[in-house]
């Protein structure tokens, strides 16, 4: 029992002497907002530890002199940014008082001033910089300023949460910022009809959106199907066209083998006496014959991109495969030739090949994630 106790004394002395060695390390680094915040957590399970009060008292007043020296320069800056530098040094300074005061004996201590009317006020002033500078980007009247207005507006509503102008001018700008996509119903060329085949009652092209939706790797860019962009009448900046253009179901192909084997075995027993037993031997001969049969499938698909004027900005192609082989074997000759490996051969049942269903649906699967990649790369350099 004294074991344990002076064992969880030893524990608690190590972890409170780590909180003053880390706080210290912070405070002889130079990283007095840091040592504030840490030597306040600190404090408040233990508010007379002497070392921390030592080190918040002094933290805190270095890190005043810091911030509000900052502070004084860039309010002698010409940057539009001033307003949200001087924001997050008040910010720096609040927290600092927000942590101290959740310790009232090193609240009455140390006596920190409460920043937070400067706060809201360079809040504001920061806030609005950043929605002159969005509304500024969108007289641009192309796609990425459209981006930078939107990363304005997000960061205006980082500095006025619930803004009305700053929400109403950041989803006017991603509405122009983003590029609409359409992937239009894949086209068949040839005799196959491809719309036949489905997968879950769905087509490539359908499996390709949901996918692509969402999973788009692109924030920017947004993905609809014909049907989905009329009937919400979203504005078409490019389409997707994809083609299946050659589909080959492949025909059996056979490669035989042959090869001979040969056993000796006991045709007769000649007994002379119960002790005395002639065995008469012959050997017995077969061939066996084993086919190796191959079937290769392959399918293309053409993928293009072309905007919403017609033309044409890159295309590319997709290469499917689907590769099915089967052994079996028979034999000629005398049966009692064969091991026990041959029979196994011999007896094995003949596969059949995969229905075209089945091949399609195997090289659809690779056709969709492949085109899927590099639909994805494409629309991400944009």
């Amino acid at each position: 029992m004294k074991l344990k106790l002076y064992t969880l004394i030893f524990a608690g002395l190590s972890i409170l002497t780590l909180s003053c060695k880390t706080a210290k390390k912070l405070y002889e680094k130079g990283n007095y907002t840091e040592a504030v915040e840490l030597a306040a957590k600190k404090l408040q399970k233990d508010p007379d530890d002497p070392k921390l009060l030592d080190i918040i008292q002094h933290s805190y007043s270095f890190a005043v002199n810091d911030h509000e020296s900052r502070i004084r320069n860039n309010a002698e800056s010409n940057n539009e940014l001033k307003w949200e530098w001087m924001y997050n040094e008040y910010a720096s300074l609040q927290r600092m008082y927000d942590a101290i005061y959740r310790v009232p004996a090193v609240f009455n201590l140390v006596k920190p001033i409460d920043y937070s009317s400067y706060v809201t006020t360079y809040a504001e002033k920061a806030g609005d910089v950043r929605i002159e500078r969005g509304i500024a980007f969108m007289q641009y009247y192309d796609k990425q300023s459209y981006r930078n207005a939107y990363r304005e507006f997000q960061a205006a509503l980082r500095l006025l949460p619930g803004d009305r102008e700053a929400t109403v001018k950041l989803n006017e700008a991603y509405s122009m910022a983003v590029t609409n996509v359409i992937i239009l119903p894949m086209q068949q060329q040839g005799g196959f009809v491809y719309s036949s085949y489905t997968v879950g009652g769905n087509n490539l092209d359908d499996q390709l959106i949901r996918s692509l939706q969402y999973n788009s790797g692109n924030e920017f860019v947004k993905f609809y199907s014909a049907w989905d962009a009329r009937s919400n009448q979203v504005r078409v900046d490019q389409e997707v066209d994809m083609r299946l253009a050659t589909i080959d179901f492949g025909r059996y192909h056979d490669e035989r083998s042959t090869r001979k084997v040969s056993k000796e075995i006991v045709v007769k027993e000649i007994v002379y006496r119960p002790d005395s037993i002639v065995k008469v031997y012959e050997k017995v001969h077969a061939t066996i014959t084993t086919t190796r049969r191959t079937m290769s499938s392959s399918a293309v698909l053409q993928l293009s991109v072309r905007d919403d004027n017609g033309r044409w900005l890159w295309n590319d192609e997709v290469k499917g495969y689907h590769d099915w082989a089967t052994e079996f074997s028979t034999y000629t000759g005398d049966a009692r030739a064969l091991s026990e490996t041959d029979r196994q051969l011999i007896d094995r049942k003949k596969e059949f090949a995969p229905s075209e269903n089945e091949i399609m649906k195997c090289i659809t699967d690779q056709i969709s994630h492949d085109a899927q990649y590099r639909i994805k790369n494409y629309f991400n350099r944009m």
